[in-house]
């Protein structure tokens, strides 16, 4: 059978997952090589929706994930759960991991301040896994990490980090300072830059592209830090910053440093 009908329940089911009010348990992803990610992380896979057209052509590729509830629909209603201009024709519904509490024997956690652009975080996301760093605390105001975009950035890095979302990131902060982290803020205003400190049972907070880290964080911060620039330019790309800021650690870690 072939769903053609965009008034189907399944379909008006998934079709609303591309809403952050009603992602609550579950989300898309889309792309087979997202699919096969997911199935070597052991995600628990809801439904898996592919066009006809996909099917006949990858019948191998169908009888490999015979095992999963899947449902063939037609180009059409297809359209209206993607938003990939060219879809491969191949989708799926996963659970989000369990919302787990900060694991406090980690040694570097990676806090997002109302970031907003869904790349920024992707590519954040993607680093933080090349890295082995497996927690990203987010604050309310920044954009979901499982939306559609996000979660195609990330490249299957989004099924090994957990990403925990909190209502209040000032008083979380607080609280893991007081628990044995010192926070690092990233700021224009200091002469402190991120070579200067070392990233042992650090918290690093990267700030809202327009705005930066809030004045109330950076008040809170042990430290305040900045990538030294040579040039012109006076400020990064949040995820470029981060990155930077990721591989310092990574480079302390490697050097034994930390």
């Amino acid at each position: 059978m072939i769903i053609s009908s965009k008034e189907n329940n399944i379909i008006k089911e998934v079709k609303r997952l591309k809403e952050k009010k009603y992602r609550n348990e579950k989300y898309i992803i889309e792309g087979h090589k997202m699919i096969d990610e997911a199935i070597q992380e052991s995600v628990k896979i809801d439904i898996i929706i592919m066009t006809e057209e996909f099917a006949n052509h990858n019948q191998k590729y169908v009888e490999k994930i015979n095992n999963y509830k899947f449902i063939l629909v037609t180009e059409n209603v297809f359209k209206e759960l993607t938003e990939v201009k060219t879809p491969q024709g191949i989708l799926a519904v996963v659970y989000k991991k369990e919302q787990r509490k900060i694991d406090e024997k980690a040694d570097y956690i990676m806090a997002l301040d109302d970031v907003q652009d869904p790349g920024n975080i992707g590519t954040i996301i993607r680093t933080l896994d090349s890295a082995n760093i497996k927690q990203l605390i987010v604050s309310r105001g920044t954009v979901d990490a499982y939306s559609p975009k996000v979660v195609r950035s990330t490249m299957g890095a989004i099924f090994r980090i957990q990403i925990i979302e909190v209502e209040n990131l000032l008083e979380t902060l607080k609280s893991l300072k007081q628990n044995g982290f010192e926070l690092v803020s990233t700021s224009l205003q200091t002469d402190k830059n991120i070579y200067d400190i070392d990233y042992n049972k650090k918290i690093v907070i990267i700030g809202n592209e327009a705005n930066g880290v809030s004045e109330e964080i950076q008040d809170t911060s042990d430290y305040k830090v900045k990538i030294p620039m040579m040039g012109k330019t006076e400020s990064l790309n949040a995820s470029v910053a981060a990155s930077i800021m990721i591989y310092e650690y990574v480079r302390e870690k490697i050097e034994g440093i930390i």
